[in-house]
């Protein structure tokens, strides 16, 4: 994620992500309450944002869970834990700016009971935690990202990412690729986490459809490399950089998420939970919108996918075309403003350890 807190910044360009935890609040306070009530009020709490990225974002989900805990204690006449407040995202995640909002995350905290903040480097798909250490694990629009690009995408050509257009190997590419990363992240937390511990999953996932390897001609991706593809008719970009780039994601639909949970068997699924996803212009009609309406939701889109990728697009294109082609892409969000068939939606699972 870009870090700092400038206009292209991850911690300015993520409102979606906001949105994102309000909708899967209720999951997160529920299970908060089920994990106190079943591990009998202990005295001591140990938890986790994985993939916190840079921000206040994850401060809202942490002050959520020490809310929540507090006022159940009160209510059930408990004295209250001291809470261990763990985030976690990659080495190069931008910890400095995340820690700026502390004291944000200490004043939505209504009790002043002891909470202690810290990092945690390191990719949630290795071990980040002493065994049976951690109580509550919570991640929120971290796990569609995969741990590297899948091998095998060759063919998959002119496109960051799977389309219609794609080769079915690439779909078969990046389902194993997740599958993998999924297994693995769950074999880590089931070794770091108490029994009936709980966690609170939510990422971008897909409409199950006939055809996996559909995505809708607003799908973020598929604009991307759109608006690639037009940097390359213009001479900014040459067509094989294009072609050898992919995005290291995947959207899993609702049964893959199931099938892999119950596959590698350490977790009990206790909710989960379909939403529509809301980018740029999902809340809006075409018709009751003006131009100006429709061209600031393409922006506003633009600069949230800009926020995730940005990094990623330097590493293989360089800095001077970012302006540009985020331009082209508000451009052609905005030119599918009326797309009502869309894929993409977001997933909330809440799992207890066995």
């Amino acid at each position: 994620m870009s870090g700092g807190d400038g206009d292209n910044s991850y911690s300015t360009n993520s409102l979606l992500q906001k949105k994102v935890l309000s909708k899967a609040k209720p999951v997160l306070v529920k299970n908060t309450k089920g994990m106190m009530i079943n591990l009998n009020f202990p005295n001591y709490i140990k938890v986790a944002d994985l993939g916190c990225a840079t921000g206040e974002n994850t401060f809202l989900t942490m002050a959520e869970i020490v809310n929540t805990i507090n006022v159940l204690c009160q209510q059930c006449n408990q004295k209250p834990p001291e809470i261990d407040c763990c985030l976690n995202d990659l080495p190069d995640n931008d910890f400095n700016t995340t820690f700026k909002f502390v004291p944000f995350f200490n004043k939505r905290v209504k009790s002043k009971r002891l909470c202690f903040v810290s990092g945690v480097p390191g990719s949630f798909y290795s071990r980040l935690f002493p065994r049976k250490s951690l109580h509550f694990v919570h991640s929120s629009y971290s796990l569609h990202w995969l741990s590297k690009v899948p091998k095998g995408l060759e063919k998959n050509s002119s496109s960051v990412y799977i389309t219609t257009s794609s080769p079915p190997n690439a779909y078969k590419a990046y389902l194993n690729q997740f599958q993998s990363d999924f297994k693995s992240f769950l074999e880590m937390r089931s070794e770091e986490m108490v029994s009936n511990g709980r966690m609170v999953l939510t990422f971008i996932g897909r409409k199950t459809l006939d055809d996996p390897l559909h995505r809708d001609c607003c799908h973020f991706w598929t604009l991307l490399s759109t608006s690639l593809r037009d940097l390359v008719y213009e001479g900014l970009v040459s067509a094989s950089k294009v072609d050898s780039f992919n995005i290291p994601f995947y959207d899993p639909s609702k049964e893959e998420v199931m099938e892999m949970i119950r596959n590698e068997g350490s977790f009990e699924i206790n909710d989960l939970e379909i939403h529509g996803f809301e980018l740029g212009l999902s809340n809006h009609d075409e018709d009751y919108m003006l131009h100006s309406q429709i061209s600031k939701a393409g922006q506003r889109e633009a600069n949230c996918i800009r926020a995730v990728s940005e990094s990623m697009l330097v590493a293989d294109f360089g800095v001077d075309i970012m302006d540009t082609l985020f331009k082209k892409f508000a451009y052609h969000v905005s030119q599918h403003a009326s797309c009502t068939n869309k894929t993409t939606v977001t997933l909330v699972v809440s799992l207890i350890r066995k």
